[in-house]
C-alpha cells in the first residue's frame, strides 16, 4: 500500500499565524517502505495512506494519570495540564497513545491547536485527506538524539527535548554519561558540527529516514476535533485513493472486461428476442391473411382474427360465451337448490347481472363456487351478482 508522507516544516515563532500554504511542505511517496517518489509543494501524488509529519519542536509532551472520563477526555485533560501549559487550554490539542491508557501514567501530546486546524484546512481545500498525524520524535525507554539544522532532538523515557547548540543548556542537560548511553544520529549537513559537540563520530542519518522511521511510530495525533471523518463525500474519496492503487489494477481491467461481457451479452440476448418476437408478428399475420384472405391490412393480428373467427361463429348459429344462452345455462347449471326463480335480470354481451335479494352469503358462495368451477366468474356487489367467462382451469 502507497503512502504519502507530508513533512511539516517547524511553526515559525515570529510568524506563526501566517496563512498555511502547500509551497513549502517536502512529501515522500513510499511503497511499503521504499521511497518511491519525491518532491516539494504541489500538486500532490495519490496514495492509499496520508500521513502528515510534525517537527520535533511543534510538539511538547506531559504525563498525566487519566481520569475516567469517557467522552470528556478533552475536557479532563485540559483542567489537568492547565497549570503546566503556557498557553489558555483552549488553544491546546491534546492527544493520547493509542494503548496503554489504563496502566498508570501516559503521555500526552500537545500541540497548537489553531495552528494544526489551519494545515489541516488547508490540505483538505486542496483535496487531500489526511489520515494520521505522527509526531517525528516520541518519549521512550531508548535514548535517542539527532543533530539537524542546528539543534539536539534528544527523546527519552522522562520526555523530548529540542535544544540548541549555541550555548550551555544543552551541555547542562546530556551530561558526558547521558551522552555515552544515547544513539546518536545526524543529517548529513549537521554531521561535523555534531561530531565537534559530542568529540566522537556519529551515525548519518537523512531526514527520510528519520521519517520513515516516525512512520513506524505509535502515536497518531489526530484525535478528538481532528479525527478523520468517515461520511459522505470523504468515503468516497478515501476509497478512489484506494481504488486508485497499482495492485488494484489487474481487478480494474477485470472489472471492466466483465462489464463489457455483460453489456454485449445484454445486447445480444435483446437483439435475438426482437428477432424472435418480430418473427412471432409475421407467423400471426401470415396466419390471419391466410385463414381470412380477405382481410387486406393488418393492424393486430390477434384482435383481428378474434373477430373474424366470431363473425364465422354468429354466422354459423353457433352459441358463444358473451352470448345470453351461454351465460343463462351457466347460471341454471349452477342454481342453489331450493332457490326460487330470480326476480329480475339485466343482460350485457359477455355479462348477466341476477338479482341478489332474498339470498343469503351462503347461498351466494356456493353459487360461485360452482360457476368458479365450469370456468365462470361471479361478482356480488350489494343486491346484484354479475356472471361473466373467467378462465377456464386446465
Amino acid at each position: 500500500m502507497s503512502t504519502l508522507l507530508l513533512l511539516q516544516p517547524p511553526r515559525g515563532r515570529a510568524n506563526a499565524q501566517s496563512s498555511p500554504g502547500l509551497a513549502d511542505l517536502d512529501w515522500l511517496l513510499c511503497d511499503g517502505r521504499q521511497i518511491s517518489a519525491r518532491g516539494r509543494g504541489a500538486p500532490l501524488p495519490a496514495a492509499a495512506e496520508t500521513v502528515l509529519l510534525l517537527a520535533d519542536v511543534d510538539v511538547a509532551w506531559r504525563r498525566v494519570s487519566l481520569p475516567k472520563a469517557g467522552r470528556q477526555m478533552r475536557q479532563a485533560l485540559a483542567g489537568l495540564l492547565e497549570d503546566a501549559l503556557l498557553e489558555e487550554t483552549d488553544q491546546v490539542h491534546f492527544a493520547l497513545p493509542a494503548a496503554g491508557r489504563d496502566d498508570g501514567p501516559v503521555w500526552v501530546a500537545c500541540c497548537s491547536r489553531p495552528w494544526l486546524g489551519e494545515q489541516l484546512a488547508a490540505l483538505d481545500a486542496a483535496q487531500v485527506l489526511v489520515d494520521r498525524v505522527a509526531p517525528m520524535s516520541w518519549p521512550g525507554e531508548a535514548s535517542l538524539g539527532h543533530f539537524e539544522n542546528g539543534q539536539i532532538h534528544w527523546s527519552h523515557d522522562t520526555g523530548v527535548a529540542s535544544l540548541s547548540l549555541e550555548g550551555q543548556l544543552a551541555r547542562q542537560l546530556i551530561s558526558p554519561g547521558i551522552a555515552a548511553a544515547t544513539l546518536w544520529t545526524a543529517a548529513p549537513s549537521d554531521a561535523a558540527a555534531a561530531q565537534a559537540w559530542l568529540g566522537t563520530n556519529v551515525a548519518l542519518r537523512p531526514r527520510e529516514q528519520r521519517a520513515l522511521a516516525a512512520l513506524d511510530g505509535p502515536w497518531n495525533l489526530a484525535q478528538f476535533e481532528f479525527a478523520p471523518r468517515t461520511r459522505g463525500l470523504q468515503v468516497l474519496r478515501r476509497l478512489n485513493k484506494v481504488w486508485a492503487e497499482p495492485q488494484w489494477r489487474p481487478l480494474r481491467w477485470g472489472l471492466v472486461a466483465l462489464v463489457l461481457v455483460q453489456i454485449l451479452g445484454l445486447n445480444l440476448l435483446a437483439w435475438k428476442e426482437k428477432r424472435e418476437l418480430v418473427e412471432r408478428r409475421a407467423a400471426l399475420t401470415n396466419t390471419l391473411t391466410q385463414t381470412f384472405p380477405k382481410v387486406r391490412a393488418v393492424l393486430d393480428a390477434p384482435l383481428q382474427m378474434r373477430r373474424e373467427t366470431e363473425a364465422l361463429r354468429v354466422g354459423a348459429g353457433q352459441r358463444g360465451d358473451a352470448d345470453l344462452e351461454s351465460l343463462l345455462g351457466a347460471a341454471a347449471a349452477a342454481w342453489p337448490a331450493g332457490q326460487g326463480p330470480v326476480e329480475s335480470f339485466s343482460f350485457e354481451t359477455g355479462q348477466l347481472s341476477l338479482s341478489s335479494k332474498g339470498w343469503n352469503p351462503a347461498q351466494i358462495e356456493g353459487f360461485g363456487k360452482a360457476l368458479r368451477a365450469a370456468g365462470w366468474h361471479l361478482e356480488s356487489r350489494d343486491t346484484r351478482m354479475t356472471i361473466s367467462r373467467g378462465e377456464r382451469r386446465p
